[in-house]
């Protein structure tokens, strides 16, 4: 131990000016140097851990060993912590470096390069921390440096081989974190985790034990995290039961903490004995629930913990009470939290901090906001709501709390209305949108990631992580965007960095329009068999082969990328973005083409059974893919980690496939885009024999599906009636290897002839009666053998004055269609205005009322006095009353009393409030997650046919508009709204 001199004014000169130096190069190993690593044996174990971390990497990448604390070396690094290290005390004394700007601070260290700091060494790379994780992630800090991963075990990012290694340093100061507690909940660790500790990784132990956590907290040292709560299923044993854990978890300097089902640092699940111990309840046992606290209590006294208090029932159950009522459960919850802290408070000792924090979470929210007492130094842990929207954040008033405030979020989830265990499909943009807002409210004390097992969460697990530690790199939300990049260049090299991005953004787009997971639109809590989708197959496109054509590009990407990986990344590349990419593009297409093999079986196509087959190769993927990480890649290293189908739900089963009667006849088949019925022939009048009307405005293009009816060979051919049909093939052959061909109609609007304007009148409101003055009608003939089948083609052609050089939104088939970002006007409010973020939402952009701060406008007056506008201008040929249909990201208000709504209008009406909020886990609720949008309609009237505006007016702030579509009458059902309708 030492006690620091007061620097000199001389010494504060040096370091100031030192700190606005450039760069300087410090060797690590050259041909004929390596440098020795030193630190003081009383310093913290944490720190010899770090110190032994950092000479491992050194020797991975430069094949030479590296001393700890033996001979003099002419170039050393040099690493201690304030008040525990007398080499970092001589340093101090001898002036050689200062700790006033570390001292006494939260996980704040410094790395510099000093000369001859000392006998025999020439040159020294410094390291100084606050306390004994800021030194451990100063030495760690020197791993980044030199571009070793903090994935260099977890996902065999193997280092670089290098003969010579060389860093710049710039003299600074890293911390203190934004968030002073940052960790991860090892989670539903069932069907990965555990089985792959216990069978593979710690078979001594049998679970996940002591060897295992080592591991992980080895992981969390190197992402500067501080925090566990530590694995809680019945399938682990209690974090508490091996002696070792708390052990290790001291030595790698991690705080134990322990979720909301689990008071007191105690695992319920798999400590509380029925048999020995009673019921767990508090009304009735509270004697035996106090003496397992008290015992939790005694046994941490000495180590870092952070108590979750309150209570909540068995496995994240409602805790049982005697009155089923509100105030009795309000009453009996305050009791268990005043018997937690006198036991808190007995095992304490002086001036000791011993966090303690209460979780509000589901039905504990309930109790929260029915007005139950909390110590105002017990710290508020705010929840998403388990699909990565936070349902309540600290208002003004709990803001100045003293216990302050953390949140606890999910990537991975086991409930309704449906689990998401196997792949990482949290969109990162919604994260950042969520944690950032919880940042500014005041949540910074304490920051939980659900990331199940770990794997194959590691992106999302290190931007949590890294937005924890310095939220001012993260203010723009394209500054996730750019830390991707930097993770995937870091991983990968520059190559292949911008197209990793690319895929992994695309991924998360996807993603975030569905879940994986969610493909089989069945539900859980009661388990549901999958069923119909609700992407259409006949409108607009045909979104399951739109779907289905966006993950073949995603994979046809991966599958490039990975030939330009260096081979000693390609396991890396595998883990991190090969494997997600794959299966999840082969989750999708499983269910899609089996989607489509129940549609066109009802069609009377013989390409069902293709279809069928194509659902089949998309499992079978799955499989081997999933095989080859566990029992291939690295040797087996992985093996049990990945499982394929957590909790056997239907969604990961193989689907069952329909085969359609052979019609026993070898005709030409067709399906028209927007008819679900294939055209017939037979009939007098086909209802299916007419292509939807292109418009001129918004150059449609609509697809013919030719195909097979029955087994054999079929030609056919396709040949215009005018010039101005464009067909994407007029001639070709069916057979087994493609029984069905898409084919694509296109109109030539420079020869098409002008329908004749007579005048601008309304066209009524059913959109397909459009006058034949503004209408050109021709046709397709289909020809195969002696049989023609004649498609029609009208197009919507008119001569408008009023749309020369109109830029705005334009009527389509009765629906305008727009995307929020693509505003035509914006107006800011008094106090706040729209922003685009980036990243999110189904067109991949939002507009956003910011700042989150600003003063909700709830009066009409205000609103259109006050409030920021988004407008768009939409020219239409019908009129009357329309819904405005506004899509927004599900958010939760801010905080009690606060809302999720905007208003709009069309032209001067009065503007109509829509309000997002949804409450509970009501069935709105339900839908909104599985598809992470919400959908509300407003009623309007559109007086006249011609110009118009659409005002979107903020309401509450912070609300984030997706789409609008603005139905006359003519949208048909759809997942996503209709393509942008946009001149």
């Amino acid at each position: 131990m030492f006690k620091p001199k007061s620097p000199s004014i001389f010494l504060l000169i040096v370091l100031i000016a030192n700190s606005l130096c450039a760069q300087t190069s410090f060797t690590i190993v050259s041909k004929n140097e390596k440098v020795g690593v030193f630190y003081d044996k009383s310093d913290a174990k944490v720190v010899e851990i770090a110190a032994k971390m950092l000479v491992d990497d050194i020797s991975k990448i430069t094949k030479k060993y590296i001393e700890i604390n033996g001979d003099v070396h002419k170039y050393s690094i040099l690493a201690g912590t304030v008040g525990q290290s007398s080499l970092i005390g001589r340093l101090v004394d001898d002036e050689k470096i200062t700790i006033t700007d570390i001292e006494g601070k939260w996980e704040t260290y410094k790395i510099e390069v000093v000369n001859k700091p000392l006998p025999g060494i020439e040159k020294a790379l410094v390291i100084v921390g606050s306390d004994r994780r800021a030194t451990a992630y100063g030495l760690l800090e020197v791993s980044r440096m030199m571009d070793v991963s903090p994935w260099e075990w977890w996902a065999d990012v193997t280092p670089e081989v290098k003969e010579e290694v060389s860093i710049s340093v710039t003299p600074k100061t890293y911390g203190s974190p934004s968030v002073k507690y940052r960790g991860i909940f090892l989670n539903d660790e069932d069907w990965g985790l555990q089985r792959w500790a216990a069978l593979n990784y710690e078979p001594e132990t049998g679970d996940i034990g002591p060897k295992t956590y080592a591991k992980v907290f080895e992981l969390l040292l190197r992402l500067r995290a501080n925090t566990i709560w530590p694995a809680m299923h019945k399938s682990t044993k209690a974090f508490y039961f091996y002696p070792e854990n708390k052990v290790v978890a001291d030595n790698y300097a991690i705080v134990v903490g322990s979720s909301h089902a689990e008071p007191m640092l105690s695992n319920i699940n798999a400590e509380w004995d029925h048999e020995t111990m009673g019921e767990y309840r508090y009304d009735t046992n509270s004697r035996s629930i106090k003496k397992l606290f008290k015992k939790r209590a005694k046994e941490t006294e000495n180590y870092e913990g952070i108590y979750t208090v309150g209570m909540r029932g068995e496995h994240d159950s409602p805790m049982i009470v005697g009155e089923d009522d509100t105030e009795s459960q309000v009453e009996l919850l305050e009791q268990v939290i005043t018997d937690q802290r006198e036991i808190l408070e007995k095992y304490s000792k002086k001036d000791e901090e011993r966090p303690q924090v209460f979780v509000p979470y589901k039905e504990v929210l309930h109790y929260y906001q029915s007005g139950l007492n909390l110590p105002e130094d017990v710290m508020l842990m705010w929840t998403d709501d388990n699909y990565g929207y936070i349902r309540q954040l600290s208002n003004f008033r709990e803001q100045k709390r003293s216990g302050g405030a953390g949140v606890y979020y999910h990537t991975s989830y086991w409930g309704r209305p449906h689990d998401y265990l196997w792949l990482n499909s949290t969109n990162p943009v919604l994260m950042w949108e969520e944690m950032s807002k919880a940042y500014e409210f005041q949540s910074k004390d304490l920051w939980i990631l659900n990331c199940g097992d770990i794997k194959p969460h590691e992106y999302n697990i290190e931007l949590f992580l890294d937005m924890a530690w310095d939220m001012t790199k993260f203010e723009k939300n394209t500054d996730v965007k750019q830390h991707k990049n930097n993770w995937a260049t870091r991983e990968f090299g520059e190559k292949t960095a911008k197209d990793i991005t690319g895929v992994m953004l695309k991924y998360d787009e996807l993603a975030f329009q569905r879940r994986p997971e969610f493909m089989a639109w069945s539900q859980v809590e009661p388990v549901t068999k999958a069923k119909e989708t609700e992407l259409t197959q006949f409108h607009y496109g045909d979104e399951v082969n739109q779907r289905i054509e966006a993950y073949q590009t995603l994979i046809t990407a991966v599958d490039s990328i990975n030939t330009k990986v260096p081979a000693y990344r390609k396991d890396a590349f595998y883990q991190l973005v090969y494997y997600p990419v794959v299966t999840a593009a082969s989750m999708n297409h499983k269910w899609l083409y089996a989607y489509k093999n129940k549609f066109v079986s009802s069609q009377g196509r013989n390409s069902a059974l293709y279809y069928g087959e194509k659902s089949f190769l998309a499992y079978n993927r799955i499989v081997s893919e999933t095989n080859y990480y566990n029992n291939v890649l690295q040797g087996g290293k992985w093996n049990h980690i990945m499982n394929m189908s957590p909790r056997y739900l239907p969604v990961f089963s193989r689907p069952s496939i329909a085969v359609a009667f052979p019609k026993n006849t070898n005709d030409l088949g067709l399906a028209l885009e927007s008819y679900e019925m294939e055209l017939n022939d037979k009939a007098i009048n086909s209802y299916a024999d007419v292509l939807p009307v292109f418009n001129a405005y918004t150059k449609n293009k609509y697809y013919v599906d030719v195909y097979l009816k029955d087994e054999g060979t079929l030609k056919w051919q396709a040949k215009p009636k005018e010039n101005w049909i464009k067909i994407s093939k007029t001639s070709g052959e069916l057979n087994a290897d493609q029984p069905e061909e898409r084919l694509w109609v296109t109109i030539d609007w420079d020869k098409v002839p002008k329908g004749e304007n007579k005048k601008e009148a309304p066209l009524g409101h059913d959109y397909q009666l459009i006058p034949p003055s503004f209408k050109v009608n021709s046709a397709i003939d289909f020809i195969s053998g002696d049989k023609t089948y004649t498609v029609g083609v009208s197009v919507f052609n008119p001569k408008l004055e009023a749309l020369k050089g109109y830029k705005g939104f334009v009527e389509d088939k009765g629906f305008v269609s727009i995307k929020a970002e693509n505003y035509t006007r914006k107006k800011d409010g008094l106090e706040a205005k729209w922003e685009t973020f980036e990243g999110i939402g189904y067109s991949g952009k939002v507009a956003v009322a910011l700042p989150r701060t600003a003063k909700p406008q709830n009066w009409i007056s205000d609103i259109v006095k006050n409030s920021p506008a988004l407008e768009y201008d939409f020219y239409t040929f019908n009129f009357g009353e329309v819904d405005v249909n506004i899509q927004a990201i599900p958010t939760h208000a801010f905080f009690e009393g606060s809302g999720v709504k905007c208003a709009v209008s069309i032209d001067d009406a009065k503007p109509v409030i829509v309000d997002f909020q949804t409450f509970g886990r009501s069935e709105e609720w339900k839908q909104n997650v599985l598809k992470n949008a919400t959908v509300k309609t407003a009623k309007q009237i559109v007086n006249k046919a011609g110009k118009h505006t659409l005002k979107i007016w903020m309401v509450d702030p912070g609300v984030m508009i997706d789409q609008v579509l603005i139905d006359l009458g003519g949208w048909k059902k759809s997942y996503a709204f209709p393509k942008e309708t946009k001149l």
